[in-house]
């Protein structure tokens, strides 16, 4: 049921997309850029929750400890293109990236799982390749300490100046400075897709709290291709338009931009410049399957930070737009983990193998209960492991072992209970070969049993052919 809706709701996505462009024809929406003078006012009525926060905000140990680090895992090949599946083809994706997070932890987009590079959290036991590997997985965890404080005041700061603005109509000064209009903690028009509730800590914890960060590092001067933005002619992206998945609802995204900047790569005068400066990365911004409202495209320079509070990942899409020097971003974000954990899956599999039963004497192997509802379920966590977890790991090559050995225990621990679950499938198709089988049993075992190991056989097939 769950994959027929995902489909459908791809289906409608790309219906929209095509439908949007063809009303565009030759035109193209306009987007706006700091040098506008209505950006200010745009920025606040239609893109209030995104949050940007300059470098000069930010502890200047804290930027040489994470600078160094995203150097150092270039300099150690850490970085690796992703082979992600889109509409039934794969595809590599221009930008490199590394998942770094708590242990256990892992990440799903376009189809593709990756698994946490460990940071050293406390009473862990990581055996890193290199102590420069070490530190900058620590780097990376003391920004996302920091991500997640700054996410929790600038959620504290919106709801009480929306709790005043609700109360008194507050009257916004228009004129504001653009560095002042970055900064400042957002405000909601009635225009805004939502009103902020005041909430208590716990909530503003829970969608702040930062398991992993996707770091990105991508050179354009490197890439023979980059698509084109189609919206707003924006020029080349390096990340088309998308909501960031697999999140916990409404949790806030932290992003830390570090751009490798040179003399070469200065910014243009933009009096002279119509649109965004090419040379310059940007973000931008648009609200979701709108045509009326104009796009934002903003500056990121050298430590940046941006973040996008509440629902703003659901009402809106962003995307990035390629400088000419090379690039490296942490995007901090609460990836949904109900099903995303080594603990979640070893607990799937302990629950599969209460069917499973050996005989005190002669160590044969059978199964307890032979009902349609436990032999389905058995069956879809066999499909589960093999297809979300052991064939995603190893798909990806060893890239992991570039880091540490960490995922090497779990995953043999993981091919254990897969033996296993191949046993217990041999046995039903044993058990409903006997004829004192109840025939009505019988065929409702065998109907969701052929269902599901269907299903088995196509995804072997399309995991071979890539």
């Amino acid at each position: 049921g769950g994959t027929m809706k995902r489909r459908a709701g791809e289906r409608e996505k790309e219906l929209k997309k095509k439908k949007l462009l063809e009303e565009l024809g030759e035109n193209r929406l306009p987007y706006l850029t700091p040098a506008d003078a209505d950006f200010h006012q745009l920025w606040k009525t239609k893109y209030s929750k995104l949050i940007f926060r300059k470098s000069d905000t930010v502890p200047e140990e804290l930027h040489q400890m994470v600078q160094e680090s995203f150097l150092t895992l270039r300099e150690h090949n850490c970085f690796f293109q992703d082979l992600v599946r889109i509409k039934g083809k794969d595809f590599l994706t221009p930008v490199s990236r590394i998942l770094i997070g708590n242990p256990g932890c892992t990440y799903k987009y376009l189809n593709t799982r990756l698994f946490t590079v460990p940071w050293p959290t406390e009473g862990s036991d990581i055996k890193y390749c290199s102590p420069q590997i070490h530190d900058a997985c620590k780097a990376l965890m003391r920004l996302n300490d920091y991500l997640h404080i700054e996410a929790v005041k600038a959620l504290q700061g919106q709801n009480l100046y929306e709790t005043k603005e609700i109360k008194d109509t507050t009257v916004i000064d228009r004129e504001q400075s653009f560095a002042t209009s970055l900064t400042e903690r957002g405000s909601v028009s009635k225009d805004q897709s939502s009103v902020c509730i005041p909430e208590d800590d716990r909530s503003l914890k829970h969608r702040t709290s930062y398991n992993l960060t996707l770091l990105n590092y991508m050179d354009p001067l490197q890439m023979v291709y980059l698509k084109q933005e189609p919206y707003f002619g924006m020029g080349s992206m390096a990340v088309s338009w998308h909501h960031d998945e697999n999140l916990v609802e409404r949790s806030a995204v932290a992003v830390y931009s570090y751009s490798c900047e040179d003399a070469a790569v200065q910014e243009s005068n933009e009096q002279e410049l119509k649109g965004r400066d090419p040379a310059v990365w940007h973000v931008g911004l648009k609200v979701a399957w709108d045509i009326e409202t104009p796009g934002l495209a903003v500056p990121l320079h050298q430590g940046d930070i941006y973040l996008m509070l509440d629902d703003l990942n659901m009402t809106h899409q962003h995307c990035v737009l390629a400088g000419l020097s090379p690039r490296f971003s942490s995007t901090h974000r609460v990836a949904d983990s109900s099903r995303g954990t080594l603990e979640y899956i070893l607990g799937r599999c302990e629950l599969a193998l209460q069917n499973l039963q050996t005989d005190s004497d002669s160590m044969a192997l059978s199964l307890k209960s032979l009902e349609s509802a436990v032999v389905k379920q058995v069956e879809e966590i066999h499909n589960e492991v093999e297809f979300e977890w052991l064939r995603q790991f190893w798909f990806q090559g060893k890239r992991y072992l570039k880091f540490t050995d960490w995922w090497l225990k779990p995953m043999a621990k993981l091919e254990e209970f897969w033996r296993k679950l191949e046993i217990m499938t041999s046995l039903v198709l044993s058990e409903v070969r006997k004829e004192q089988q109840i025939e009505e049993q019988r065929n409702e075992t065998i109907s969701c049993f052929l269902l599901l190991l269907k299903e088995r056989q196509k995804l072997r097939k399309e995991w071979i052919e890539r």
